[in-house]
């Protein structure tokens, strides 16, 4: 796990460096930042602590891999849209820092390059209330985040079908549901 969040924190490094702003790139940095980390690996040492097969180990990695996903975007829309007092960080906090996420990635894509030039001179600077404003309707209008709800709920049931066909108990399929409709959709 360590090894796997020092590679994705030197590819968002890189990525930084090399200006980096594809949907690819910060997908790359969040298979290994995040996804890893948060959901799969935890539930592979659970796995693996309670005696399971390696088939089980290689299911929950699938399942922990696309909810780490879903959570890493969930947390990059509620590190703009979300409501300070959920969240406990500053509302745009993410856009003030710089973060090249899938979000601004996707909005930087699918915007003409006048408004992707607006939106990247938003970024990695203190904003002010009009200037956030500003930053999050282009992101509302570019699409981009229309498209990483999509994506959150395209990971989210691709892990649904993956618990749907493991083979264990009712009871811990149900926990498992239950925790990636968390994941998917929490507030804070």
């Amino acid at each position: 796990m360590r090894t796997e969040v020092l590679g994705g924190q030197l590819l968002d490094i890189t990525n930084e460096a090399s200006a980096d702003e594809t949907v690819d790139a910060a997908y790359r940095v969040m298979k290994y930042k995040t996804a890893a980390y948060t959901v799969a690996r935890p539930l592979q040492i659970g796995a693996a602590l309670g005696g399971g097969s390696a088939a089980l180990s290689a299911s929950l990695w699938r399942i922990g891999s696309d909810l780490g996903l879903a959570f890493q975007l969930r947390d990059d829309l509620l590190g703009v849209f979300g409501d300070p007092e959920q969240t406990g960080k500053p509302s745009g906090d993410d856009l003030v820092t710089g973060k090249r996420t899938v979000l601004v990635a996707q909005a930087l894509a699918d915007s003409d390059a006048t408004t992707a030039d607006t939106l990247r001179g938003l970024l990695g600077r203190p904003l002010s209330a009009d200037e956030l404003v500003t930053a999050r309707s282009i992101l509302i209008d570019s699409g981009a985040l229309a498209s990483v709800e999509g994506q959150i709920d395209a990971h989210l049931q691709t892990a649904l079908g993956e618990i749907d066909a493991l083979a264990t108990s009712d009871r811990a399929r149900e926990d498992l549901t239950a925790l990636a409709h968390r994941i998917a959709h929490r507030q804070k």
